[in-house]
C-alpha cells in the first residue's frame, strides 16, 4: 500500500496553485448516496474512498460497471456534490470555476451538437476557453490531423459513427491545453487502431508533465499507460499501488533468452534442481507470443502500404504540436508584424484618370452642328467633377455657324417637320 495522506499546504501559495510535488487531487474518505424524493437513502454509489493524484502523473481508476468510477469524477470536476469526505483539485474547491479553464474532460458519453461539423464544435469549444482566433485555428488543424478525422472535419457529427465521435470528443477535451486531464472511458467505441493512439497519446502526455486521470473497466488498455491506479468494486477501494506492485507474481521467476535447443534446456533445468534440492524446476518452456494487439496493428500498417481504399477515419497523425509544447516563435513574430501593421495608415495612390473614348471626325461635326456651335476637332479630356456651387453658370450664347444646308438636310430627311421652322422649297416643302 502506499501513502496516500496529502502533504502540508505550502501557505505562500495562492489560492489554487500547487507547488512541485503537490498533489494536484486529493480525495479523502469521500462518500456519495443517492437519495430518493423522500430523502430516503437509496443508493451508495462512493464509500470511503481515499487517494491522490500528483503532478505529472498517469493516474488509473478502476473497476467494472457500476463500481463508482464516474460518480467520483464528477465530484472532483463539481458536477454532483459530495454526501461527506474531503476532495480539493488544484488546492482549492472543485466548485471553483478559476479550475475549469485548467482541466479537460472526456465524459463517458460525448454529447455533442449534431448539426456542427468537427471544425465548428472545436471552434466552439475553443471560443468557451476564450481562446485568440489564430491560437484556434492551428491547435483544430492539429487536433483534427491528430485524432484522424482531416479528411471529414466538414461533415456534420450526426453523420459520424461511434468511434469518430468519441474521437472528436478526445480533442475537444485537449483544445484548451489543460493542465488535469479527465477520461472516463476514453476507448469505448474505437477500432484496435484507435485505442492504441489514444494509449500513446497518454503516454506522451505523461513524459511531456501533464496530469492524466484515467478511468476504464478494460485493465488491458491502461496497464500499458498508469504509473499508480486504484481498483474499486462496490463503490470501495479494493487495492491501490503501481503496476509492479500489483501484478507482480511472488512465487514465480521468468527468464527470457534467445531460441535455445533442447539439450542447453535440459542442462539449466538440472542446474536449477542442484541449487534448489529439487524443490523447483523448469515448469514450461513456449515460444514468446505477440499480443492481439500488436498483431492486428501490423496487419492494418500493412494495408495501409498497400494503398488498400478505405471509407473510415483515417490513422491519426503525430501529436499535435501544442501538447508536445512546440514552440510557435515563427507564428508568434508574425502575428505580431500583422497587428502592428494594422494600425499603419496604408498610401493613398492617384486617382486613375478615364481615357477618352475616341470620337470620329464625322461625330465632332454633327454634335456641333446640332448643338448650334462650332466642332471641336480635339476635345479635352473630361476632368474630375468640379465642387459642387450655390448657383450654376448661365449658359454661353451659341455662335453663329454658316453651314450647308443641304448635308444637313439629307442627315435630317426622316425627321418630322418643325412648326417653329419654315418649309424649304428646295426639299418639296418639307420643313429643315
Amino acid at each position: 500500500m502506499i501513502d496516500t495522506r496529502p502533504a502540508p499546504a505550502d501557505r505562500s501559495l495562492r489560492r489554487g496553485e500547487t507547488a512541485p510535488g503537490e498533489p494536484i487531487v486529493v480525495v479523502q474518505r469521500l462518500y456519495k448516496t443517492f437519495r430518493d424524493f423522500w430523502m430516503r437513502n437509496r443508493v451508495r454509489a462512493v464509500e470511503d474512498v481515499t487517494f491522490e493524484i500528483r503532478r505529472g502523473e498517469v493516474f488509473g481508476l478502476l473497476g467494472p460497471n457500476g463500481s463508482g468510477k464516474s460518480t467520483t469524477i464528477k465530484i472532483i470536476l463539481g458536477l454532483l456534490h459530495k454526501t461527506s469526505g474531503r476532495v480539493s483539485v488544484f488546492g482549492g474547491l472543485p466548485t471553483d470555476v478559476k479550475t475549469k479553464k485548467r482541466i479537460g474532460y472526456l465524459p463517458e458519453e460525448s454529447y455533442l451538437y449534431p448539426f456542427l461539423n468537427a471544425r465548428e464544435t472545436l471552434d466552439y469549444y475553443g471560443k468557451l476557453f476564450s481562446l485568440d482566433g489564430a491560437v484556434r485555428k492551428r491547435r483544430i488543424d492539429e487536433l483534427l490531423e491528430m485524432v484522424g478525422l482531416a479528411s471529414v472535419q466538414f461533415r456534420q457529427v450526426r453523420e459520424y459513427s461511434k468511434g469518430m465521435a468519441r474521437r472528436i470528443g478526445i480533442a475537444q477535451a485537449l483544445i484548451n491545453d489543460p493542465e488535469l486531464l479527465i477520461l472516463d472511458e476514453p476507448t469505448t467505441g474505437l477500432d484496435p487502431i484507435g485505442t492504441r493512439q489514444i494509449k500513446d497519446l497518454i503516454i506522451e502526455l505523461g513524459r511531456r508533465g501533464k496530469t492524466v486521470l484515467l478511468s476504464s473497466h478494460l485493465l488491458a488498455d491502461v496497464e500499458d499507460c498508469v504509473d499508480r491506479m486504484t481498483i474499486l468494486y462496490g463503490g470501495k477501494t479494493q487495492a491501490e499501488g503501481t503496476c509492479d506492485e500489483l501484478l507482480e507474481v511472488e512465487d514465480r521467476t521468468t527468464i527470457e533468452a534467445d531460441a535455445l535447443d533442447d539439450q542447453t534446456i535440459s542442462r539449466i533445468d538440472q542446474v536449477i534442481r542442484e541449487q534448489t534440492r529439487g524443490a523447483s524446476a523448469i515448469r514450461r518452456v513456449a515460444r514468446p507470443r505477440q499480443k492481439l494487439e500488436e498483431l492486428f496493428v501490423d496487419i492494418v500498417e500493412r494495408a495501409r502500404a498497400a494503398k488498400i481504399e478505405t471509407y473510415g477515419a483515417q490513422h491519426g497523425g503525430q501529436t499535435a504540436a501544442f501538447l508536445r509544447g512546440d514552440r510557435h516563435e515563427g507564428d508568434n513574430l508574425i502575428s505580431s508584424l500583422v497587428s502592428a501593421g494594422e494600425h499603419v495608415a496604408a498610401p493613398v495612390e492617384p486617382a486613375v484618370q478615364p481615357r477618352p473614348e475616341p470620337r470620329g471626325p464625322d461625330q465632332d461635326v454633327l454634335g456641333g452642328l446640332l448643338a448650334g456651335t462650332k466642332a471641336d476637332p480635339q476635345p479635352a479630356p473630361p476632368s474630375s467633377p468640379p465642387a459642387a456651387s450655390p448657383a450654376r453658370a448661365a449658359p454661353r450664347p451659341a455662335a453663329p455657324v454658316d453651314a450647308d444646308l443641304d448635308v444637313i438636310g439629307s442627315l435630317l430627311d426622316d425627321a418630322p417637320p418643325s412648326p417653329d421652322k419654315p418649309a424649304d422649297p428646295r426639299k418639296g416643302g418639307k420643313g429643315v
